[in-house]
């Protein structure tokens, strides 16, 4: 069994788990309204508190310069928050109910995306109040990535994932293939595939390069479970795009290699649903948050 580092305060489930760009840090948001601060390194030491949501945390993110968190809650508000100083900048109000994913531009200008159970997708710039788009679909909005050239990719309870041009709003590519519910969406490191988690029990792999030919769904991973209690498990890609990893609702990570498609790790040591996950950007080292409060560094072989 692979060297663990268990890290615990939370007191609730904890719903999301991310590194900062640069691996010094994580994020962990909880059912507990409570943001955590932790090194990575070393003891892993919890250095500060992040408090102001008025109800769980269901998504983090950071942004691409490591100088800010974002954060979704379903208290209806997204949150922008300094890492250093450990405090709220501002809360982006307009959404009308639970805000279930977040997602940061990888460049530029500050920009987040937010999906929501009001069955819009909106896009924000972090130095401002309000949205700077509003995408409606109709249904429910569970999963969201912030995308390549300005494009942005949404999934819901329509099973369907979507892709918008910002330039126009027009949404130029639905992929099809879920069963059922996505609940997780993230981009490629190099921003040409989307990874997709739904709730049918399958993670697959999506071809969002404009102009794709035919079908882009270009592969999907077996094993990763959800379960009657609905969370919203998230997937990831390791930094060099040859694995991608799940949570599930048996307890257990799983990665796959992204070539062959096999299954190379099922980590157990949860004994809760685990809800999201992240590699390390620069070690072979995976994160994992889940619902008996506890998270994971996991040592992968390299």
């Amino acid at each position: 069994q692979a060297p663990v580092m268990l890290l615990a305060g939370h007191e609730a489930d904890i719903y999301t788990a991310k590194f900062s760009p640069n691996g010094a840090a994580l994020a962990s948001g909880s059912e507990d309204k409570r943001i955590f601060l932790w090194n990575t390194y070393g003891d892993c030491d919890n250095f500060a508190m992040l408090t102001g949501h008025n109800n769980a945390i269901l998504d983090l993110a950071w942004s691409a310069d490591g100088t800010h968190i974002y954060s979704a809650s379903v208290d209806k508000s997204c949150c922008v928050w300094d890492a250093d100083a450990g405090q709220r900048v501002r809360r982006l109000r307009g959404h009308a109910s639970f805000v279930n994913s977040v997602s940061a531009a990888r460049g530029g200008e500050p920009l987040l995306l937010t999906g929501s159970d009001d069955s819009t997708a909106k896009v924000w710039d972090a130095r401002y109040r309000n949205y700077v788009h509003s995408i409606t679909h109709k249904y429910q909005v569970t999963a969201v990535a912030y995308g390549e050239r300005n494009t942005v990719i949404t999934g819901g309870l329509d099973n369907q994932i979507h892709v918008f041009d910002l330039r126009n709003l027009a949404e130029v590519a639905t992929l099809h293939g879920h069963v059922d519910t996505i609940t997780g969406l993230r981009l490629s490191p190099d921003g040409t595939r989307v990874l997709s988690n739904g709730m049918d029990n399958t993670v697959r792999m999506w071809d969002v390069q404009p102009y794709a030919p035919g079908d882009r769904q270009l592969a999907h991973f077996m094993g990763a479970q959800h379960n009657f209690e609905k969370n919203l498990i998230k997937c990831a890609w390791s930094p060099d795009g040859r694995r991608v990893g799940c949570g599930s609702a048996d307890r257990n990570v799983y990665v796959w290699d992204v070539n062959t498609r096999n299954l190379m790790y099922c980590l157990p040591g949860h004994k809760g649903s685990v809800n999201d996950v992240d590699f390390h950007p620069k070690e072979p080292i995976i994160l994992s948050a889940a619902s008996d409060r506890k998270l994971y560094l996991g040592e992968l072989a390299a």
